[in-house]
């Protein structure tokens, strides 16, 4: 949320009445980290550390996201712990998934950003339509997905000979993925 909503949304008034700096005023991304005053940052840290070390502190007697403080699944509720060990067990272990899939797909979004200067729509090829996206590949809900650009030209034929370069790439991963799990079986 913290790289997406900034694209659209800005809170209204100043970030730093003494510095006059306006939210508006802060570029999204990597480049936002230049612009947050010192006191900003150790707000930041301070909020943080209070989380970690007051809230949400670990007891070694306890299972691991079972916070004293916490509610079912760590939310603040007062509602106690899940009562449902195995449901507990499952809603934990779906926790975990997401968060995963959550870091990769925040670092991805940070390397993007880093490596291309990008964030937001022009990270996957903006909102306006593009010359291929009628074509074999493109797929609800991202649509004609080009975060390189490397179709800004319009070459037709170029586009061809990097479809079914991707065609047969895809299929030999999807080999080497079976290659991979088969002898474990």
């Amino acid at each position: 949320m913290g790289y997406i909503v900034p694209e659209y949304f800005k809170f209204p008034g100043e970030l730093s009445p003494s510095a006059g700096l306006e939210f508006k005023d802060v570029p999204n991304g990597l480049a936002a980290i230049s612009k947050v005053p010192a006191l900003g940052w150790a707000q930041w840290f301070i909020f943080c550390g209070l989380v970690d070390f007051g809230l949400y502190r670990a007891d070694p007697s306890r299972d691991p996201g079972d916070y004293e403080n916490a509610g079912i699944l760590g939310v603040p509720n007062a509602s106690g712990p899940m009562q449902d060990a195995e449901g507990r067990k499952r809603k934990l272990n779906a926790e975990l998934a997401n968060g995963r899939l959550a870091m990769v797909a925040i670092m991805g979004m940070m390397f993007q950003n880093g490596t291309f200067g990008t964030t937001g729509p022009d990270m996957w090829g903006g909102l306006q339509p593009f010359a291929f996206e009628t074509e074999l590949g493109v797929q609800a809900p991202v649509g004609f997905w080009d975060p390189a650009g490397m179709t800004k030209d319009g070459d037709a034929l170029a586009f061809r000979r990097r479809r079914e370069t991707e065609l047969k790439h895809g299929r030999v991963a999807m080999l080497a993925c079976m290659g991979y799990i088969t002898p474990e079986y």
